[in-house]
C-alpha cells in the first residue's frame, strides 16, 4: 500500500516515512500543501498523512480542495493543534482520523490500519487472495496449494496493486506510479520486464491467474478459470 505524507519538519518527516517503510508500506513524501495537493490529484495513493500547518496551503484548505474535487482518499491529520475546536474542524473539512503531535508511532501505525481495514469478509492486511493464489504481504511469499516463491518487494508491489484491483485494467502510467512512486526515474521498459517476471512466477506456482496486455493501455490481472 502506497502512503502520502505531507509534512514541513524534515526531522518527523524522515522519521515516520523510515519507520512505515519499515512495516512495508510505500511513502512518498511533499514539504508543502501546493505540492501535495498535486499528488493527491495523482489519485495512486490509499492514505494521506496531512500535516495542519504547512507553508503555501494550510492542511485544512489542502483537505477541503481534495474533498470538493471529490478525491475520497482517507486523510489522517497531524498536528499540533489538539483543542476541541482543532479536532472538530478538521474532521468537519473531511478528515478520518486526527493525531495531535507528539504521538508514539505505534498509536499512528494502529489508526492506519484502522482506517485501512477492509470491511468484513474482504481482504485482510496479513494476506491477498484472488482464483487459486494468495500473497502473503509480510513474507513476500506467493502460494497455491502447496506451491510456493518468495518475490522481491519492487514484484510482491506490482503483485499486490493488481490484488486489491483484480478484473480492473491499469494503466502504465498509473501502475508506475503506484509501485515505483511519484519521483522515481524509471524507464517504460522496467514495467515490461516486472510483468514478465511476476507472470513466470505466477507460472512457477501452478497458478491459473493470467496478467493480460491491455495493446495501448496497460495490464489486467484475470482469473483463467474455466
Amino acid at each position: 500500500m502506497r502512503i502520502l505524507l505531507i509534512e514541513d519538519d524534515e526531522s518527523l518527516c524522515q522519521t515516520i516515512s523510515f519507520q512505515l517503510r519499515q512495516e512495508g508500506f510505500s511513502v512518498d513524501v511533499s514539504g508543502d500543501g501546493e505540492e501535495g495537493l498535486l499528488y493527491i490529484r495523482s489519485r495512486v495513493h490509499d492514505l494521506i498523512l496531512l500535516d495542519r500547518m504547512l507553508p503555501k496551503m494550510d492542511g485544512v484548505a489542502v483537505l477541503r480542495a481534495m474533498r470538493q474535487e471529490g478525491i475520497p482518499t482517507p486523510v489522517i491529520f497531524l498536528t499540533a493543534l489538539g483543542q476541541v475546536g482543532d479536532r472538530t474542524l478538521g474532521l468537519n473539512a473531511g478528515a478520518d482520523d486526527y493525531m495531535v503531535k507528539p504521538f508514539a508511532f505505534e498509536e499512528l501505525l494502529a489508526r492506519i490500519r484502522y482506517v485501512l481495514r477492509r470491511p468484513a469478509g474482504l481482504q485482510s492486511e496479513d494476506a491477498l487472495s484472488f482464483g487459486d493464489i494468495t500473497y502473503e504481504l509480510r513474507s513476500l511469499t506467493l502460494r497455491r496449494g502447496e506451491a510456493s516463491t518468495v518475490l522481491s518487494k519492487r514484484l510482491g508491489d506490482l503483485l499486490e496493486l493488481f490484488l486489491r484491483n483484480p478484473g480492473q485494467t491499469l494503466p502504465r502510467q498509473i501502475i508506475l506510479l503506484r509501485v515505483w512512486g511519484m519521483d522515481a526515474e524509471v524507464e517504460d521498459g522496467n514495467l515490461d520486464n516486472y510483468t514478465y517476471f511476476l507472470r513466470r512466477s505466477l507460472r512457477k506456482v501452478g497458478s491459473r491467474i493470467q496478467l493480460a496486455t491491455v495493446r495501448g493501455i496497460g495490464y489486467r490481472l484475470e482469473d483463467g478459470h474455466d
